[in-house]
């Protein structure tokens, strides 16, 4: 550590807090810097006690080219209130040391981009971000379809077609991943015959990878006359024990005036499994809304 030389990394946590801080010390055990100064310090904002839980990841490499080591910090949260209660999820971080060599900062909006479109889910994911350049940013923030395409969505056809949306007229569905760091993330677009984005939809939600995409069905599900969307596929994520799991899963978006609002309500009723197709997925959430079976 610049002109500490070798220094020991010692992670701790307020067990009242849940606060993380990062103290830097000698061979002797005496503490040559410390900081609190981290983005999982503020999941909550204005609060003191954070959801953190543990660390999730840690990596020491030079980020920007500047020859001095810089760190990349991953920390599992879970909250205890609120529609996200109960679930884990990741805050990354980027720590550069500073030129003099005697401590590091952070810029706040290289951290707010790594969570705010999901760079988060890996070491190797957040480095190919930060030192590399590439970034799913584009997957939110583009207004065409063109653009898409131009900075690298990859278009599943087989799933690409256009249906007639009720409220919101003939739309394209196009499904699409991004490749970026051996991830593949997940994105469909409902896109006009302009070529202009009306909706996008992320059912690969804190899942890490799309694995495969089993299927897109567009049909009335809670029988309001009009065309909703269910889309069934694997996905993969790293287990608490830094294992690979792969799972089914499904999500069901119900056409509103305006665009589509996402279920909150089906799946905690109808789990799905690998052995499930979208014919069966579909005759279960209708069943749901009171639809009588199609057999």
């Amino acid at each position: 550590m610049g002109q500490y030389g070798e220094v020991f990394f010692i992670p701790a946590f307020d067990e009242d807090y849940n606060r993380l801080i990062l103290l830097f010390a000698d061979s002797e055990g005496k503490i040559l810097y410390k900081t609190e100064q981290l983005e999982t310090n503020s999941t909550e904002r204005g609060k003191m006690v954070q959801p953190n839980q543990s660390i999730s990841a840690v990596s020491f490499q030079d980020l920007n080219g500047d020859g001095l080591m810089d760190i990349v910090l991953i920390t599992s949260c879970v909250n205890e209130e609120g529609s996200y209660a109960g679930k884990m999820y990741k805050v990354g971080d980027v720590l550069f040391q500073s030129k003099e060599g005697t401590g590091f900062y952070r810029d706040y909006r290289i951290s707010d981009k790594i969570n705010r479109f999901s760079m988060n889910k890996s070491i190797e994911l957040i480095v190919s971000f930060v030192r590399d350049g590439n970034s799913t940013e584009f997957l939110y923030t583009a207004s065409t379809l063109d653009e898409l395409q131009a900075d690298g969505l990859r278009i599943i056809s087989e799933q690409c077609y256009f249906r007639n949306f009720e409220k919101l007229g003939r739309l394209q569905v196009v499904p699409g991943v991004y490749s970026i760091a051996d991830y593949d993330v997940f994105m469909i677009y409902l896109v006009n015959e302009q070529g202009n984005i009306v909706w996008s939809l992320q059912p690969m939600g804190e899942y890490d990878n799309l694995y495969a995409l089993k299927g897109i069905n567009c049909r009335d599900i809670d029988g309001d006359g009009l065309k909703d969307i269910v889309v069934l596929a694997r996905y993969s994520y790293e287990g608490s024990g830094h294992e690979l799991i792969v799972k089914s899963d499904y999500s069901i978006y119900y056409q509103r005036t305006g665009g589509f609002s996402a279920d909150t309500e089906i799946k905690g009723s109808y789990p799905v499994n690998d052995e499930d197709t979208m014919e069966e997925l579909v005759e279960k959430a209708r069943a749901y809304w009171g639809w009588k079976s199609e057999k």
